[in-house]
């Protein structure tokens, strides 16, 4: 797979708020369905992170909104693992608009893994480590 994981989707009227654009809750949910979609890629589904025992927990989230997204707009969230420490991964993302490929946000999520019985961070496995390719850059995104 790629290291850098495209997610498509298409704007829905549920999405949009009564400024006529898309809220800013479902960011973080366009920003979570493409982390899951990418991981499932990856050969760790939330059914093999529940078969292991551990998983991601968000501890953070930062967004930079850029220009505002309507209803029945197709959008790609790019996302990409930035770094993967001892307990802890930084993914990032970079929201478009697939007609004309404008740059509508950028965001960060901070992740902790975590023991998903404890909620205790545990270290991250070597093979989910080796899973995900580390884009350091947003250069060429």
């Amino acid at each position: 797979m790629p290291a850098i994981y495209e997610y498509h989707h298409t704007v829905t009227e549920a999405e949009i708020d009564g400024q006529g654009h898309a809220n800013n809750v479902v960011y973080v949910a366009w920003m979570q369905s493409a982390a899951i979609a990418h991981s499932t890629a990856q050969g760790f589904s939330a059914e093999a992170y529940q078969r292991l025992g551990h998983g991601w927990v968000v501890r953070s989230h930062q967004i930079d909104y850029h220009h505002p997204v309507v209803e029945n707009e197709q959008i790609v969230v790019r996302t990409w693992v930035a770094t993967m420490q001892r307990v802890t991964s930084v993914r990032r993302y970079r929201i478009h608009r697939r007609a004309d490929d404008r740059l509508l946000a950028t965001a960060e999520t901070k992740w902790a893994f975590v023991d998903l019985a404890t909620g205790q961070p545990v270290r991250i496995p070597p093979e989910i480590a080796q899973a995900f390719e580390l884009v350091g850059s947003q250069s060429g995104v």
